[in-house]
């Protein structure tokens, strides 16, 4: 295989004007498969072949209907298209379809071609030459303007190997857009072989394929894995974007999986009812008829076709032929968009072809006005400016995003993102929290949060003035309830090094509301320390000491909990606490009689640190709790 782009010839055309017999001519392969086809005489659905020019180059060619009730057919193979075949007979003209058809080509973006003047033995030279000038004319304000037109006869032979050359040349100008990325292709034929299973052919469009790559099928998400691949018939290791592929599936009988769905590695495309896109309506019949906004449409993306609106942006009610807009269109079934895909779009009836575009966001929230910072956002989309748009959504985001929440609302590949984020990190325009799974931000919404956070703190101070601080989810629900947990972390460490916040184990405080409860808790914290100390063999209770001192059982837990963290008590149960240093002499009394005399009872041991049953048997349930000891039936040992 050469090393050359991978890159595929497709065929248009007005029926009858002999594009499927100028393939087999052109490659010895019969792309009409059906026996209706040949007992008609006309394709019906899509043909493949595989054409080997002069310089060595092999290409995949798609033979396409030309009768206008197989459009849809067309609109399929000409989706993935690199240089077009535009097939005109020279005794017959540009016909209504051939007029189609080019508009087909210009709105799914292809942009070289040559043009085959086919049948010219059945015309004498001057009429040959008429067509000829008068194709040229039609051509000239479009994007095929200046496209070679080589005259041949499939039935002679003649004119083929110019065609050949003038195809071979025409590759030289043409570029694929899709060459990297995640493997997609969209599905035109599905059929079973023996010893293979289910088979399903298309043009890969990006990405490669290779035995046991995993792979969804669209829109049923289906689970599949690559059993075998081939290229233009043979098999091969790996296939590469812009090649004709057949994919050996596993797992998936020919009921799950059917001509129109989409193969596509795991969230290579996103399933969704409607997209943003910069939209051209192309009506080459419109006769000065506006497409009005709102207007039911047929959607033709790869293989398949769907219906639904399209509307235009800002309000606008309508818009002229050949004009261009931003639009969302909102289908009535889901596809599998990715930024940058190509759409053709049919008239609801009459059908045929009025228009098409490009994909700018596949999953946009639903709206036709834009804000500033979404037209923006759009028309850096259109132009390929990816940090521009990443920038304007940003501007947009309530929150910090990760790469992957970016990625998705942009539409774009996760590396080209994370370029993009690296690039506005290193000049500074924007903030980045975290560091496990980092989260992105303008500077401006991450002051906003830290002060949104800041507001919450003092509220919360007001209203419970001996309160030292509150829960970091209880800060979360009553500041920034719509940020998750990792990115409320994240933000709350920027507060932190901001000074906005003040946090302990369990709590966050304002540095300034909290100082004074902070305060009233040391104080309680030192008075309760002393009680502790005289209390000796009776511990202290939660509820007892708060009467006693006269305060907030809350503010008694939370001072206790400080002289516990400081080493200055021990906590027995949720209700009871001790002195340490009482606790130290209880501790050493059981483990020395234990040493000394072997295995104790419960009496043994009572009696061994001088207290009641009331009080020893909770210490010595502490004791087996905290590793001092283990029962063993009636006796405790020591661990």
């Amino acid at each position: 295989m050469s090393e050359q782009a991978n890159l595929i010839l497709g065929t248009a055309g007005h029926i009858d004007h002999g594009k499927s017999s100028l393939v087999r001519a052109l490659t010895g392969t019969d792309p009409d498969r059906l026996a209706e086809e040949k007992r008609r005489g006309i394709t019906i659905e899509l043909g493949f072949a595989q054409l080997t020019l002069p310089s060595g180059r092999t290409m995949g060619v798609v033979d396409v209907p030309g009768h206008e009730k197989f459009v849809r057919h067309m609109v399929a193979g000409a989706t993935g298209v690199d240089v077009a075949l535009l097939v005109i007979a020279a005794d017959d003209g540009i016909m209504p379809q051939t007029v189609e058809h080019m508009a087909v080509l210009e709105l799914l973006g292809v942009r070289s071609a040559v043009v085959a003047l086919t049948k010219i033995d059945l015309v004498d030279e001057e009429w040959r030459a008429f067509i000829a000038d008068d194709v040229a004319a039609r051509l000239e304000d479009g994007p095929f303007a200046g496209a070679p037109i080589v005259g041949v006869s499939s039935r002679t032979g003649e004119g083929l190997d110019e065609l050949r050359a003038a195809i071979d040349t025409a590759c030289a100008h043409a570029s694929r857009t899709k060459d990297d990325g995640a493997a997609r292709m969209p599905i035109d034929r599905v059929f079973t072989v023996k010893g293979f299973g289910t088979v399903v052919t298309g043009t890969l469009w990006s990405g490669q394929l290779a035995e046991g790559d995993e792979l969804v099928v669209l829109p049923s998400g289906a689970r599949t894995r690559v059993r075998s691949v081939q290229m233009h018939g043979a098999s091969c290791e790996r296939a590469a974007a812009g090649n004709r592929v057949a994919v050996s599936l596993a797992g998936l009988s020919t009921d799950e999986v059917r001509p129109g769905d989409f193969l596509s590695a795991p969230a290579a495309a996103e399933l969704t009812d409607r997209f943003d896109a910069e939209f051209t309506y192309l009506d080459p019949f419109a006769f000065g008829r506006p497409l009005k906004s709102g207007a039911r449409i047929h959607v033709a993306h790869g293989t398949r076709e769907v219906q639904g609106r399209v509307l235009f942006m800002d309000g606008a009610e309508s818009l002229d032929s050949g004009a261009h807009s931003f639009a969302q269109v909102r289908l009535d079934e889901p596809l599998p968009l990715a930024y940058r895909d190509q759409f053709i779009v049919r008239s609801w009836s009459p059908v045929h072809v009025i228009g098409g575009g490009t994909v700018l966001s596949p999953a946009p929230r639903r709206r036709t006005t834009l804000k500033p910072e979404e037209r923006t956002m759009l028309t850096a989309l259109d132009e390929g400016n990816v940090e521009a748009a990443v920038g304007a959504h940003l501007e947009l985001a309530s929150l910090p995003e990760t790469l992957d929440d970016v990625a998705r609302a942009c539409g774009l590949g996760h590396a080209v993102v994370e370029r993009a984020l690296d690039t506005m990190e290193a000049e500074a325009s924007l903030v980045v929290l975290g560091a496990a799974r980092k989260r992105y931000a303008r500077g401006a919404l991450v002051q906003k949060l830290v002060s949104k956070i800041e507001r919450a703190l003092l509220s919360f101070h007001t209203a419970n003035p001996q309160a030292t601080g509150m829960s970091k989810e209880a800060l979360r629900q009553a500041a920034l309830p719509a940020a998750d947990a990792a990115t409320f972390d994240a933000l709350l460490d920027v507060a932190t090094e901001r000074g906005a916040v003040a946090r302990t184990e369990g709590e966050v405080s304002h540095p300034k509301a909290g100082a004074g409860a902070r305060k009233l808790e040391q104080e309680t914290a030192e008075k309760l320390a002393c009680a502790l100390a005289e209390a000796q063999d009776a511990p202290l209770e939660v509820a007892d000491i708060a009467q006693t001192f006269a305060v907030d059982e809350a503010l008694v837990r939370r001072a206790l909990a400080t002289l516990v963290r400081d080493g200055r008590a021990v906590r027995l149960d949720a209700n009871r606490y001790y002195d340490v240093a009482v606790m130290e002499r209880y501790r050493e009394a059981v483990a020395t009689r234990i040493r000394e005399a072997g295995p104790a009872t419960a009496a043994d041991l009572k009696e061994a640190m001088g207290l009641s049953r009331k009080y020893a048997m909770p210490l010595l349930e502490y004791f087996d709790a905290t590793g001092l000891t283990r029962r063993e039936g009636d006796l405790r040992v020591l661990v």
